[in-house]
């Protein structure tokens, strides 16, 4: 892909990609499983897929305590926390709800990298911060906006998945990545995550015996198209820039509600329509600067220490690793 018009067809391609794992998760959730077991059952598939781009790539696998404990961060913070109270929350709501909910990731990493010390304050995303609240409210409270009233209850639990995603880049942010690329980084967090999910999806009896039906072929399919996506993403920074490859947020938000109502036959009342379009005009105040970090980027670990949401670092024109965290003075 040399055309002048690659990486903007790439991007397309990534928010239809992203888009499409919400329905997919739902359909997965179909059946009455539970987090634990789809959980388990996606690290196996992700970790296959990574596992043979790392194998391509020749990366090799990670190396070191501090790697490892990196690794089982963003396992814990990336994976099995948002995705569990992601799948929990998809099983109640309509799918292309939980996509514009997913939009608040960037609204929520502000107040984090406040609170972290990794960014300053704006007023402007302030204002961003806000629309995405008032957008939450505008599902949340008026009676007809969503089919069932009572699923209401779970837009809270919808929240906590954005909310680790902005932690997540945070973290990042705040320590770096041990010097992984992100795709061992993820492969790595793909590892540890098994070990963790496993006796988890035991112990609690929501192991799944995979069968070769729609919700177990979903599960494989939003697994291998997550790891496809991440990897076209680092690409696409690393050939279009990291202020450009952030404008994959609208069209997975968008992308999300439109899949949904194809693949589901979802509908949604004017509540959520208008809450859509003002978290994506509190998306557009958000948006990182040129000097930030997107999701996806590896940043190099000049001091050893302790990821989708905003990571720090964005592969340079050249493909090297730019150190773009944003400026504390």
């Amino acid at each position: 892909m040399t055309r002048p018009f690659a990486p903007y067809a790439l991007l397309m391609l990534l928010g239809a990609g992203w888009g499409l794992t919400q329905p997919l998760s739902k359909i997965a959730v179909s059946t009455g499983y539970q987090p634990l077991g789809l959980l388990f059952w996606q690290l196996v598939v992700s970790t296959l897929a990574l596992g043979a781009l790392v194998a391509v790539t020749g990366k090799g696998l990670p190396k070191g305590r501090a790697a490892w404990r990196m690794c089982a961060l963003i396992a814990l913070v990336g994976t099995l926390l948002p995705n569990s109270f992601a799948y929990l929350s998809i099983s109640h709501l309509p799918s292309g709800v939980v996509s514009i909910v997913l939009s608040l990731v960037p609204m929520f990493a502000f107040p984090i990298a406040l609170t972290m010390g990794n960014d300053r304050f704006s007023l402007a995303r302030l204002a961003g911060l806000v629309l995405g609240l008032l957008g939450v409210a505008l599902i949340a409270l008026p009676h007809s906006s969503l089919p069932d009233r009572a699923a209401a209850i779970w837009l809270p639990v919808a929240l906590i998945a954005p909310a680790f995603y902005a932690l997540e880049g945070n973290i990042v942010a705040k320590w770096g990545t041990a010097g992984l690329d992100p795709i061992q980084l993820l492969f790595g967090a793909s590892l540890v995550g098994l070990v963790l999910a496993l006796p988890a999806a035991l112990i609690s009896g929501q192991f799944i015996d995979p069968r070769p039906e729609a919700p177990e072929a979903a599960l494989v399919a939003l697994s291998v198209l997550s790891s496809l996506v991440y990897a076209g993403y680092v690409w696409l920074i690393g050939r279009g820039g990291s202020v450009f490859a952030a404008q994959v947020s609208y069209l997975v938000t968008g992308f999300g509600v439109l899949w949904a109502m194809l693949i589901l036959q979802e509908r949604y009342s004017g509540w959520v329509w208008a809450a859509f379009a003002v978290m994506l005009l509190g998306l557009a105040l958000v948006r990182p600067r040129a000097q930030q970090a997107l999701p996806g980027a590896a940043v190099p670990d000049p001091v050893p220490g302790p990821d989708t949401g905003p990571d720090t670092g964005a592969l340079c024109e050249t493909g090297e690793i730019e150190d773009t965290r944003p400026e504390t003075s």
